[in-house]
């Protein structure tokens, strides 16, 4: 098996920044006591594809409602692959939970932005029928699958990545 990856926790002090600017000021201790818990991404079986990524806290989606989950994971990843993030395919078909830029793209170089490569997932609840979406503390919530990908022959890129989610275009 070819191993091109590994997730690991961004530090402390970026959760805590990060998690304060999403949910709002929170006592340091809780944040610290959540941080704690924060599972590293796996997968569920030995055939899957996917590493599921797993709530550090209960919440819940009503129709039409959206978070921005800051994952407190960050992730190696080797030059030539990149690593895709989606809702869990469970989620997706009861409650039509989409990640609000359809698929997350980290690329190998995200892991050395300013950020430390934090991981936001951003997710809707887009059910039709009127179904809210409760996810409990250690359930997973969305799945990650590393691809291998190619460049053009004639590709000549050599830009270094300073800055988070849509820095490329910068």
């Amino acid at each position: 098996m070819n191993r091109v990856a590994k997730f690991e926790k961004v530090s402390f002090e970026q959760f805590l920044k990060d998690y304060i600017d999403v949910f709002g000021n929170v006592e340091e201790k809780k944040v610290k006591e959540i941080y704690d818990s924060i599972l590293l991404p796996k997968r569920g079986t030995k055939c899957s594809a996917g590493y599921d990524f797993f709530a550090y806290q209960d919440f819940s989606l009503k129709p039409n409602e959206t978070i921005k989950f800051p994952s407190g994971i960050r992730c190696r990843i080797d030059d030539d692959y990149v690593l895709l993030i989606m809702p869990r395919s469970s989620l997706g078909f009861k409650y039509r939970l989409q990640l609000d830029n359809t698929v997350g793209v980290i690329d190998a170089d995200y892991y050395n932005a300013k950020n430390e490569g934090h991981m936001f997932i951003k997710m809707t609840n887009d059910s039709r029928n009127e179904k809210e979406l409760i996810v409990k503390k250690n359930e997973g919530y969305a799945q990650g699958i590393f691809m291998s990908y190619g460049v053009t022959v004639d590709d000549d890129c050599d830009t270094v990545r300073v800055g988070g989610i849509g820095s490329t275009t910068k």
